[in-house]
């Protein structure tokens, strides 16, 4: 089994269409080699610090590290590319008013490490959303080059669309194999799971995952990035964050410190 790869100028219409059809892509070259440089100085002092996982499912010898959109100024271009920031509007467009950030990772695969069960992210809701709702657009970004042979991240091609009780066979498992730069696009109902690490140097990826407007965000975004600094950043991240009513009644909030008139506020007025 193949995955699809697209050039970084592909419409969002397209990503969409393949999307709905296979359940994950590649967009080859989305961002330069000094982009990614940038990032990795960003992100290394804080990796550096971060401990392995502590079970089968997180990677004993793992390390995933969060809170990018505080710690990394390049990874909020990144949740922001017009590319796949539009796409990802397009795909859940269906299903909600607006998206939010459902969490900004690092994903280090070290040397050694046993590849991962094979799940659905939209699990992370239990299993309350009906299937016909999809609800999230995800991506992993290469800082390095992804390979089978350094735990390339592997995926089920089509099974978005089978009965959860279907188990996927060896033959069906495509690995997401791509060049620094390029990024793999998955929908929250396609099965997949961190490959293993058989080579002697780590395979390192962004986790940018984006969710329906009205779910709660797997990364609490408002603890990772609270108004003191959140309000430095563009109304699009902003929003992203949730610091926006996701509907009229969805998300307001009262001033709590207040001594004045007590008045229901809109979230974008905790960033003034």
């Amino acid at each position: 089994m193949k995955l699809q790869y697209l050039p970084a100028d592909t419409a969002a219409e397209e990503i969409q269409s393949h999307l709905d059809k296979h359940g994950a892509l590649i967009v080859e070259d989305v961002i330069d080699q000094p982009t990614v440089d940038q990032l990795k100085s960003e992100i290394d002092p804080f990796i550096k610090n971060t401990p392995a996982g502590k079970d089968d499912f997180t990677g004993f010898n793992t390390q995933r590290m969060g809170a990018l959109v505080s710690r990394s100024p390049t990874c909020r271009s990144l949740i922001t590319n017009d590319l796949i920031l539009g796409a990802a509007n397009k795909y859940l467009a269906p299903f909600t008013r607006k998206i939010l950030l459902n969490l900004a990772a690092v994903i280090k695969i070290n040397p050694d490490s046993e590849a991962q069960v094979l799940h659905r992210d939209r699990l992370a809701w239990g299993k309350y959303l009906p299937p016909s709702i999809e609800p999230q657009f995800n991506t992993i970004w290469a800082l390095t080059d992804f390979t089978q042979e350094n735990g390339a991240t592997c995926c089920v091609p089509g099974s978005h669309k089978w009965d959860w009780s279907q188990k996927a066979e060896a033959k069906e498992i495509a690995y997401s194999e791509m060049t620094v730069g390029s990024v793999f696009i998955y929908n929250g109902s396609v099965l997949h799971g961190g490959g293993a690490n058989r080579s002697s140097a780590s395979r390192i990826g962004v986790n940018l995952a984006y969710c329906l407007g009205w779910l709660r965000q797997e990364e609490n975004q408002y603890l990772c990035c609270p108004p003191d600094i959140a309000k430095n950043f563009d109304v699009t991240l902003q929003n992203l964050l949730g610091y926006t009513q996701g509907e009229y009644a969805l998300g307001y909030y009262s001033d709590p410190y207040s001594k004045d008139k007590v008045v229901i506020l809109e979230p974008e007025k905790a960033l003034l």
